[in-house]
C-alpha cells in the first residue's frame, strides 16, 4: 500500500508512464515498431527504439543543466543559443584545422566550444548573483547574444566538416546502443554523483527553497548560482556538440531554436518545481526520453505540423494534471488503489459524531 503510494507519488513515475503510453500509440498503428534489427551494411543496431535514445541525448543534457537551475527558483533561457554557440564553434574548429580527421582535432573543437560555453555561462551567473539581475532578464539578453556569437564565430554561414571520431559522438554505437545516449547517461551519472555526494545538491536546494534563510545558515548563495548557470551553459554547449555532430553541419540561426522550452518542460514533468527547492535528476532524465519519444511520435503519426504543438500541449498538460497532488485525490479517491476502499467524507463525519457522543 505505502511503497504503491510512494511510487505514483515518484516524480518520475508519469513520465514513463507516458513514455509507455505513447509507445503503445505507435504499436497499435505499426506492430513492428519496437522491432530491432542489424544493418547489414553498417553492422549497427536500427529501429525506432534506437532513434529515440539518439536523438534524446542533447535534451537529456540541457534538461540536467536547467534542472539545477529552476532549482535556485530561476531559469535559463539561453540554453538553446548556448547549444549554437557550441556546434559553432566545434564545425569552425574542425572546418579550419589542419588535421581535420584525427581524434585530436575533435578534442580541441569540443574543448573551445565547452570553454567557450563556461564563459558565457559564468556571466550569466555573475549578472545574476553579483549584480541581482532577474534570471529571466539576464538569460533572455544572453539568449540573444549568444545566438549572435554563433553567426559571428561562423560568418552567419552554414559550416560542415568532416571527422568520423567527431560524427561518431552522435551516430556511432556503443554495444548497440548510441554512443550519444551512453555519454549524456554517463554525464548524467557523473553530474548525480557531483551533487549527491558534495554539499553542492544540498546548497542548491537550500537556495532554492529560502535564500535568506540559507544566507543565514551560512551558505554563500553566489559561488552557487554562478556554478549552477556555468554547469547549465557547459551542458548546453556538450549538447550542442551532439546536435551538430549528427550531421556534422551546424545552421546558427536554427540549430538549438525553442530548445529551451524542451528543457523547461522536461524538467517540470520530472517533478522538479518552478517555485525552486527539491529538484530530481532521474525525473529530468525520464522527462526529456519523454520529449523525445513525443517528438518522434508526433512525426510517426503524421500530424500535421499546424497542429503539432497542440497535440504536444495536450499530452503534456495531462501528465503536469496527474502528477498534481489535488488530481490524484479525485482519481483514487474512491479507489483502493493507496489504500482500502475509502467511505465518503459525510459516512466519516457522521461516525466520528457517533463516536463522540457516545
Amino acid at each position: 500500500m505505502n511503497r504503491l503510494t510512494a511510487v505514483l507519488r515518484a516524480p518520475w513515475f508519469w513520465a514513463i508512464a507516458g513514455i509507455i503510453v505513447l509507445l503503445a500509440i505507435n504499436t497499435i498503428k505499426d506492430p513492428g515498431y519496437l522491432s530491432i534489427g542489424l544493418n547489414p551494411t553498417t553492422g549497427m543496431m536500427t529501429g525506432n527504439l534506437l532513434d529515440i535514445l539518439r536523438v534524446s541525448a542533447p535534451i537529456i543534457l540541457i534538461a540536467l543543466g536547467m534542472t539545477f537551475v529552476i532549482a535556485t527558483e530561476g531559469i535559463d533561457l539561453s540554453v538553446g543559443s548556448m547549444m549554437a554557440v557550441g556546434g559553432a564553434v566545434a564545425m569552425q574548429t574542425l572546418s579550419t584545422t589542419d588535421d581535420p580527421g584525427s581524434v585530436g582535432a575533435m578534442l580541441q573543437a569540443i574543448g573551445l566550444a565547452v570553454l567557450l560555453a563556461l564563459v558565457l555561462g559564468l556571466v550569466n551567473g555573475f549578472l545574476v548573483s553579483v549584480v541581482g539581475l532577474q534570471p529571466f532578464i539576464t538569460t533572455l539578453v544572453m539568449m540573444m547574444a549568444a545566438r549572435g556569437i554563433a553567426r559571428v564565430v561562423t560568418g552567419g554561414q552554414n559550416t560542415n566538416a568532416q571527422n568520423e571520431p567527431f560524427r561518431q559522438l552522435a551516430n556511432g554505437q556503443i554495444l548497440g546502443v548510441p554512443t550519444g545516449f551512453v555519454i549524456a547517461l554517463g554525464i548524467v551519472v557523473l553530474v548525480a554523483l557531483l551533487m549527491r555526494r558534495t554539499a553542492l545538491g544540498l546548497m542548491i536546494e537550500a537556495i532554492g527553497v529560502n535564500p535568506h534563510a540559507s544566507r543565514l545558515a551560512g551558505i554563500r548563495p553566489k559561488p552557487t548560482l554562478i556554478t549552477v548557470y556555468a554547469l547549465a551553459a557547459v551542458l548546453a554547449s556538450l549538447a550542442g556538440v551532439l546536435n551538430v555532430a549528427e550531421v556534422m553541419t551546424v545552421n546558427p540561426s536554427s540549430t538549438g531554436n525553442l530548445m529551451e522550452m524542451d528543457a523547461i518542460l522536461a524538467v517540470v514533468i520530472g517533478g522538479t518545481s518552478l517555485a525552486g527547492g527539491k529538484f530530481s535528476i532521474i525525473g529530468s532524465t525520464m522527462g526529456a526520453l519523454l520529449i523525445a519519444t513525443l517528438n518522434k511520435t508526433v512525426v510517426f503519426l503524421g500530424v500535421p505540423s499546424a497542429a503539432t504543438p497542440a497535440f504536444k500541449a495536450i499530452v503534456i498538460i495531462g501528465l503536469v494534471l496527474l502528477q498534481s497532488d489535488r488530481i490524484r485525490t479525485l482519481v483514487f479517491r474512491r479507489k483502493g488503489a493507496l489504500g482500502a476502499p475509502l467511505v465518503p467524507r459525510r459516512a466519516k463525519t457522521e461516525h466520528a459524531s457517533k463516536e463522540a457522543s457516545a
